[in-house]
């Protein structure tokens, strides 16, 4: 493959990327939440003053619905520690290879997929130079790892016939450090992985000028990383949900500043003064330096004025507190219809006893909701260690199942049908898939530790074969 043109690939984007950028950014930007996504997304009315506006923007509070919901669904699909027999335990405590265990990489997998309704997983591995044994293995801690990529930072793609990537082009800002003493420098880079090779290209620092700094051939035979897209989403031709999260979210952000600036309104009141006093302090056209000042600017936050006619009393007004009430109440509800949209409505809207139809179906409800989700997590998860045996056959490949039990049980019934489907007449198989469910309900009463978790699990295979 020829690079005759490295500045092209700085330009690339991808069409899908290319026409949900800004959509991202704002899902981002809600994301981060703060007083710059306040000032991003506080919208001023078309007769607002400035100082009113700044005074409001100053004011201005975020109720961060987006994170909460973004977390919450990774939160609940992960709840229950997946199981991992045969996975290397080095490898589960530092996945990353920068200390984030493979369940902290899958949860920002997961919070990725939910905020853009895309992510990817890119498996990387150091490079070196000459024979490697087990104690350089160790020292240098040569291994793969995993790293949970935002869709904004994969610039473009490509699908090869056999349905798998072809291709993939990162893009990142890093800082070259090059010791405590002196300032770091911030580059552009552009990573590509190919079924054959792996390219770096970095803009000069000086120039700015795209360079190919490094390439390296490797046998892999695929690519390095699984690019995912929620299939109900992009997977139909269709926009992330999220997009219309974030847009719920501003208008309870922008109501809620309405709110709070009526309170501040009936706190302070508005100036109303006669009109003739008006009129006596301002100033004459052939004297523009005589007489008193006086404000004439129409708004919220400034002084209106009546005629003789309407006596001319001089008093302040200001809002009632019925138009707060009203604001917080749509709030209140924009609030429900959001949880609802997504599918985290899990309490029932009255503090009533719900009948066993409507609990059941709440229930299914819920459960059919995370159950997607962890069956994509399941997935993407063991794709990732497929490729870090590409990179290193040494590595095990477990067997990797996620939670998908979500809805509240009744424990006491379950284990009671639990030891009646045990009376059945079952093979081996049947008989240790009973078996581990009963360590399942024996988790919701007391957390296992992972290793005497794994060495049960072992016993029930051992017992099945004896």
């Amino acid at each position: 493959m020829a690079f005759n043109d490295c500045e092209f690939i700085f330009r690339r984007r991808h069409p899908r990327h290319q026409a949900n950028r800004a959509v991202w950014e704002r899902c981002r930007a809600a994301y981060a939440g703060g007083a710059d996504y306040i000032r991003r997304a506080l919208i001023r009315h078309v007769s607002e003053l400035e100082l009113e506006y700044a005074e409001r923007l100053e004011r201005a509070y975020y109720f961060n619905y987006p994170r909460k919901i973004a977390r919450l669904i990774t939160q609940y699909a992960t709840a229950v520690e997946p199981q991992r027999e045969n996975a290397d335990p080095e490898l589960v405590e530092d996945f990353s290879r920068t200390g984030l265990r493979v369940n902290e990489v899958m949860r920002q997998f997961s919070t990725l997929l939910n905020v853009f309704g895309a992510a990817a997983l890119a498996v990387e591995m150091p490079f070196f130079d000459g024979e490697v044994d087990q104690e350089r293995k160790q020292r240098e801690r040569l291994r793969p790892a995993v790293r949970a990529v935002s869709p904004l930072a994969v610039a473009d793609w490509a699908w090869g016939e056999d349905g798998r990537l072809s291709w993939i082009l990162f893009e990142e800002e890093d800082s070259l450090d090059a010791g405590p003493f002196l300032p770091s420098v911030q580059v552009r880079r552009r990573r590509l992985w190919t079924r054959e090779e792996f390219c770096l290209f970095e803009k000069d620092q000086v120039s700015g000028i795209p360079v190919l700094v490094s390439r390296v051939r490797h046998a892999l035979g695929v690519v390095p990383a699984l690019l995912q897209f929620e299939p109900d989403g992009f997977g139909l031709d269709s926009r992330h949900y999220f997009e219309d999260v974030v847009r719920i979210s501003d208008a309870i952000l922008n109501n809620e500043s309405e709110a709070q600036m009526n309170v501040i309104k009936q706190m302070f009141g508005l100036l109303v003064i006669s009109d003739s006093f008006a009129r006596s302090t301002r100033l004459p056209p052939e004297d523009p330096g005589a007489g008193r000042q006086f404000s004439q600017l129409l708004a919220r936050s400034a002084a209106l004025y009546e005629t003789p006619e309407e006596r001319g009393i001089s008093r302040y007004i200001s809002p009632t507190g019925v138009e707060t009430s009203a604001i917080r109440a749509e709030n209140q509800q924009l609030k429900k219809e959001l949880f609802e949209v997504v599918g985290l409505a899990l309490q029932p809207e009255l503090q009533q006893r719900q009948t066993a139809e409507s609990k059941a179906w709440d229930q299914h409800q819920v459960r059919q909701f995370l159950s997607c989700r962890a069956d994509l997590l399941e997935q993407a998860e063991l794709s990732a260690w497929e490729l870090m045996r590409k990179f290193d056959p040494a590595v095990p490949l477990p067997r990797v199942v996620y939670n998908r039990e979500f809805s509240v049980i009744d424990l006491a019934n379950s284990v009671s049908s639990l030891l009646q489907l045990r009376e059945l007449d079952g093979g081996p198989e049947y008989q240790r898939e009973i078996a581990r469910t009963a360590v399942f309900f024996l988790e919701k009463l007391k957390k296992i530790d992972p290793d005497r978790r794994l060495r049960i699990l072992q016993e029930i295979e051992e017992a099945a074969r004896a």
